[in-house]
């Protein structure tokens, strides 16, 4: 199933969950998008997808400058994966379609 379309989010991270709205878009082997959550919109870079595995990078600046490394699975109207977060070590995130 595509990836395509708007994902409600959260993400488990060690300030506690944090929620947001994933925007994706594929085209062939690219994904590109945004993620929408309480420090506003965040345009996602390095989008790749390779059948149901998603990866791509999204740079925050609050609460501190970092990049996080997202690698994810959709499954139907489910989207679950892991993120790299920086010096702060991984956190997992699921979501489902909207």
């Amino acid at each position: 199933m595509s990836a395509d379309g708007t994902w409600n989010t959260t993400m488990n991270t060690p300030m506690g969950a944090q929620n947001g709205t994933l925007t994706l878009a594929t085209d062939g082997g690219n994904l590109s998008g945004k993620l929408s959550g309480p420090q506003g919109d965040i345009e996602l870079t390095d989008g790749t997808v390779e059948g149901d595995a998603l990866t791509w990078k999204a740079a925050i600046t609050s609460p501190m400058p970092m990049t996080l490394e997202f690698a994810a699975t959709v499954d139907g109207d489910n989207i679950s994966g892991n993120v790299k977060l920086g010096a702060f070590g991984d956190a997992t995130f699921t979501g489902t379609r909207a």
